[in-house]
């Protein structure tokens, strides 16, 4: 596994150079795969496509998504060129990736400008506590959504 995992981590780093290069955004890239076949290549897109969730891993979870036409990704790694962000870590566990590898570190990002420390600080935190005002306003409509849901027979769980 080990030749494997190099070579896929290889290929992230050299996509995230490329695209680098190319002005698609910033440093970052990523390839997804399971059982030996790669699913989907990712890099970061987020000032080329003025989309601030257009990180590497999400294109490339968005992608895989599709070509094995479905929302989970069990039995995949994502090789990616630096350790994901809060949003992409997150991403990857909503797609039920099994494993994870990365070769820059979050503090070698931070230290090129990539700094992602304030939101790790902030997930913990009480809504009300955080720095993005959080406002709760309860309503029955909603409340009557979820219930919907609960008792939808047909719901594919996710």
């Amino acid at each position: 596994m080990a030749d494997q995992d190099a070579v896929h981590l290889a290929r992230a780093v050299a996509l995230s150079r490329e695209r680098m290069e190319a002005n698609a955004g910033g440093p970052f890239g990523a390839v997804i795969v399971r059982d030996g076949v790669v699913l989907a290549e990712g890099w970061n897109k987020v000032t080329s496509s003025n989309d601030p969730t257009a990180h590497a891993e999400v294109t490339a979870i968005r992608r895989a998504c599709e070509a094995v036409n479905s929302f989970e990704l069990k039995g995949a790694t994502l090789y990616t060129s630096c350790e994901p962000c809060p949003m992409c870590l997150a991403s990857a566990y909503w797609a039920r990736i099994s494993r994870i590898v990365y070769a820059n570190t979050r503090t070698e990002a931070a230290a090129i400008g990539f700094d992602d420390a304030f939101i790790y600080d902030e997930i913990p935190k009480e809504p009300a506590a955080r720095a993005l005002v959080m406002e709760h306003h309860p309503r029955k409509d909603a409340t009557d959504a979820f219930a919907a849901w609960a008792e939808k027979p047909d719901k594919i769980l996710y």
